[in-house]
């Protein structure tokens, strides 16, 4: 019996619920490890005595694995089934969060937050991809908005309740907290989740191409947090050859690992990209940069930073329908435009803070980012989608996905260049407290500059309603 077609097919309402449940949970999953841990690092640190280099790499190690497997992992779901790949990295994570916890190092700390990075890549690149399968289209927009929800209330619930955890029962709580969901998800997909979805079943792995791009990646990102040491230039100028050398690849493939033609091609996908990159770029880092800011230089509780650290997520989660309902009438780019700007300038007046900045200020400012997030992250979703037939919908989702860990792992590098060059391996200690507002004030006043470079990218896209 041909196992993708069953004698009895199994009941639609069953599977679009175990479906929804399922990458559901996961999509929260993601992003609420990341927020909840950034709040959590300053008692990491005081546990393990680590400097803040090595701090920043527990954040970096799981983005650096996501955006290595991101890329071959979708294409390996389509080629031997996304069901399976799913379960893999839920299963993989799951085990890696809980072995995290009993981490008695930050080397072992950070070498299972490498394989929870290759879990995430694993179910992220394929959750939405079997959500799309199992719903039919009348029914998939309400489907892929619990979805996206789902990723906004894991960015607005892991700083709160990550330092209410890490201030009641110690940072090692948060790994735990995603093993029980994790474990449930895993059941629920072998016990309801029927079938197999393997759209690609034939085609080669491109076994090169992934070689390229996950070394070129380890190679920039590797080299960059390096600086400025000589060898790490020569590997960052090795890492962009290589890259260049992956790129010139793919567009002579047949089973490309990765559709760059549709960068070449299309130029509001291109330019929407490259805006969503640069966004998620100048982002990212805000978290990391306040929850050491809040904790160390105005003394905060891990569970008060992580309160006021939830401004700009929950901000982000009211205005975002708005925004995407309003993008269906109005030009993306131009909302999408409107939010980078206004993020932009959270960023500038960021740059700013020092000592005596008052709580109030700094959680206004967070709240005017959200907004900004808002505008620009539903419209510009919008025009990433409304820019590429039917067909290549899976691709340009993808694609969004590799931007966003990208730009988030673009982000955190900055942070660690800055840091290395003020601060070096020295423990962030009150006597290093003033050259570390210093690294802060210099990392937003880059990710300003980069928000305003944005602007134009996302502004001279094109017509949107005029290419589909």
């Amino acid at each position: 019996m041909n196992p993708m077609h069953p004698t009895q097919p199994p009941d639609p309402a069953s599977q679009e619920k175990a479906a929804l449940w399922v990458t559901t949970v996961t999509s929260f999953m993601g992003p609420f490890t990341i927020s909840s841990v950034n709040v959590a690092l300053p008692a990491i640190q005081k546990e393990f005595g680590i400097n803040a280099v090595e701090l920043g790499w527990i954040a970096t190690a799981f983005l650096l694995a996501v955006a290595v497997v991101l890329v071959p992992a979708g294409k390996i779901a389509d080629l031997y089934g996304r069901k399976k790949v799913f379960t893999s990295g839920l299963a993989l994570f799951t085990f890696s969060s809980l072995f995290a916890a009993f981490s008695t190092s930050v080397g072992i700390l950070i070498f299972f937050r490498v394989f929870q990075g290759i879990g995430a890549a694993l179910f992220v690149t394929t959750g939405m991809a079997i959500l799309t399968s199992i719903f039919p289209p009348q029914r998939r927009g309400k489907a892929i908005g619990i979805y996206v929800a789902a990723v906004y209330a894991g960015l607005s619930t892991g700083p709160f309740v990550g330092g209410f955890l890490t201030q009641q029962l110690g940072w090692r709580s948060l790994f735990i907290a995603g093993v029980p969901l994790g474990g449930a998800s895993v059941y629920i997909t072998l016990a309801l989740l029927k079938g197999e979805w393997a759209d690609a079943r034939g085609e080669r792995l491109d076994l090169l191409g992934s070689f390229l791009y996950g070394f070129s990646i380890l190679a920039l990102v590797y080299g960059t947090t390096a600086l400025p040491k000589f060898w790490a230039v020569c590997l960052i100028f090795i890492g962009l050859i290589l890259l260049l050398v992956f790129i010139r690849y793919e567009l002579r493939v047949h089973y490309p690992i990765f559709e760059v033609r549709l960068f070449v091609q299309n130029k509001v996908f291109t330019f929407s990209s490259l805006a969503a990159l640069i966004h998620y770029s100048a982002t990212y880092g805000i978290t990391f940069l306040l929850s050491l800011y809040l904790q160390y230089i105005k003394g905060l509780t891990p569970q008060a930073a992580g309160t006021l650290l939830v401004a700009q997520p929950v901000i982000m989660t009211i205005f975002s329908p708005f925004a995407g309902k309003t993008s269906d009438r109005v030009e993306p780019r131009i909302l999408a435009s409107i939010g980078m700007a206004i993020t932009a300038t959270g960023l500038f007046i960021f740059s700013f803070i020092g000592p005596q900045t008052e709580i109030f200020y700094i959680a206004g400012t967070l709240a005017g980012i959200g907004f900004g997030f808002a505008l620009f992250s539903s419209p510009n979703m919008s025009a990433i989608m409304g820019a590429v037939e039917n067909r290549l919908f899976g691709i340009a989702s993808g694609a969004v996905a590799t931007m966003r860990i990208l730009g988030q792992m673009v982000s955190m590098s900055i942070v660690m260049v800055v840091f290395s060059i003020f601060i070096g391996n020295e423990k962030l200690t009150p006597d290093q407290y003033p050259f570390f507002l210093k690294a802060a004030q210099i990392c937003f006043v880059l990710f300003a500059a980069m928000c305003t470079v944005g602007i134009f990218f996302s502004y001279f896209r094109g017509h949107l309603r005029k290419t589909v």
